[in-house]
């Protein structure tokens, strides 16, 4: 049985002596050798072989070499053609090259050199082949995958296509999520996902800033407190504890809650129960927690702003949101979206940005992020009339000279195309489209991408490699030569 991961050929000849000779020219060679003595044979072989390079005779009875290499081209576009010829046929092997049924061909007599280096450049150039296709098929599923929206999210990023996966992945555990990332980028979005997605949504998400809340009514705010427990507590009050029972309990800006109330905290995490202020009864309640902080963990810890036993009880699993300079072109999408419901909500048209806006958008680096982007959109709706937002006044929002603005809109990037997100909500606004620019998105390189493609769909299939080239649509040998690469 050939080696599967070995290049193959067929030879297709109506001579039995041209057929033998072309076969003992590659004996020395890891190719596999296939031969036909016609075209039909040679279809035979290829339904029931995976062959890379075909050659063929142009003149054979029955079906010729350029019907039989054009249904090669129809049915096996990936296999390599090409024509063994004579010299008083080059001018329709030319134009057989030029209408793509061929590749090369090959004159009779050849050299024996110049054949083998003919051959191992037609391997080369199928091997290019085999990898183009595999890679775009791969791209082509990655992006049929690709989440264009998300909940409450906006965005088709691949840094946020993490994020999405990740809140899908957990929202139907019990386990404790921490989310971490810079102001604005949505942590109370991605609670709001990970409850709606949860068994408990049927139940409370009880949401507390702990950095808007003083400090010495967070306990009260986060227990409750009975009547007179202090001054001012004229009735028994329920806590976010009681109020999301069977539900979930989302603590924003953990950081910011006092050290000695977040002892209070791990023990009410650990064991369920807690009192109220002022009570010495002990309640217990079921609630999934989730946490969220704008610091860097390991630096609040050291800071002493965090207790490290809280932080390791409430991270069981972690989720890191982006901020927008790193979201590809998801600027540009969330500004239309915006821009459509401020139109609305100021009773101005707006039905879209300008060109030079969408790549201002795009360039700058939001360090206030979503919440930022919002607010300027907002401004900028308020400020001026459309039916375009113009880089201008996006720039006088934002406090930009001139010579800033100039180089935010000549930075260099790769272009993109921006799909904007239409305004249905008013009859008299038109859906239009805006170019835009740099869509970083490709986080992996190609070549990573497409290895996790092939180990992913290999595994799938229980390690056959053959069907798994069937799924990806390449050849068995394609896989092996990788998976043999990878290992070498």
């Amino acid at each position: 049985m050939p080696n599967e991961t070995q290049a193959s050929i067929l030879f297709v000849d109506d001579g039995l002596e041209i057929l033998t000779a072309l076969t003992r020219l590659l004996r020395s060679t890891d190719i596999t050798v296939h031969t036909a003595i016609s075209g039909e044979k040679g279809l035979q072989i290829l339904e029931q072989q995976n062959i890379d390079i075909v050659v063929s005779d142009k003149n054979m009875p029955g079906m010729n070499g350029n019907e039989f290499l054009q249904k090669v081209a129809e049915q096996w576009p990936e296999t390599v053609r090409i024509m063994l010829t004579a010299y008083t046929e080059l001018n329709d092997v030319i134009a057989s090259i030029n209408s793509g049924r061929i590749w090369s061909y090959i004159k009779k007599p050849w050299d024996n050199d110049e054949f083998k280096l003919n051959i191992q450049q037609a391997l080369s150039y199928s091997e290019v082949l085999a990898e183009r296709s595999l890679l775009r098929h791969t791209l082509e599923q990655v992006k049929s995958k690709r989440k264009r929206n998300f909940m409450k999210f906006i965005g088709q990023s691949t840094a946020m296509q993490f994020v999405y996966d990740a809140i899908e992945n957990c929202a139907s555990s019990h386990a404790s999520v921490f989310i971490t990332g810079p102001s604005g980028t949505g942590k109370e979005l991605a609670a709001d996902a990970l409850h709606k997605l949860s068994p408990r949504k049927d139940h409370p998400l009880v949401c507390l800033n702990c950095a808007a809340i003083p400090s010495d009514l967070m306990e009260s705010e986060i227990f409750g407190h009975v009547k007179g427990a202090y001054s001012g507590a004229v009735a028994n009050r329920d806590g976010a504890a009681t109020l999301a029972h069977g539900g979930t309990l989302f603590l924003d800006e953990l950081g910011e809650m006092d050290i000695g109330l977040q002892a209070k905290i791990l023990r009410f995490i650990q064991t369920g129960t807690f009192k109220r202020v002022g009570s010495n009864k002990q309640e217990k309640v079921n609630i999934r927690f989730i946490s969220a902080t704008n610091r860097e963990p390991s630096k609040a810890i050291e800071e002493g702003r965090l207790r490290e036993d809280l932080y390791y009880r409430l991270n069981v699993i972690s989720i890191n949101l982006p901020p927008l300079k790193d979201r590809d072109n998801d600027a540009c999408h969330i500004a239309q979206y915006f821009l459509n419901r401020f139109s609305d909500i100021e009773n101005k048209v707006f039905v879209g940005l300008s060109s030079d806006a969408g790549t201002l958008i795009n360039n700058y680096s939001w360090p206030g992020n979503v919440r930022q982007l919002e607010n300027t959109i907002h401004s900028a709706v308020v400020m001026s009339e459309g039916p375009l937002l113009t880089e201008q006044v996006l720039a006088r929002q934002l406090q930009l000279t001139q010579t800033q603005m100039t180089e935010l809109l000549h930075k260099k990037s790769p272009p993109a195309q921006l799909e904007s997100i239409p305004n249905t909500s008013s009859d008299t606004r038109n859906h239009i489209q805006h170019s835009a620019v740099n869509d970083t998105s490709s986080v992996r390189s190609l070549a990573e991408v497409e290895r996790v493609a092939i180990e992913h769909a290999i595994a799938v299939c229980n390690d056959n490699v053959v069907k798994a080239a069937g799924l990806l649509e390449v050849s068995p040998s394609t896989l092996y030569r990788k998976v043999q690469q990878w290992q070498d």
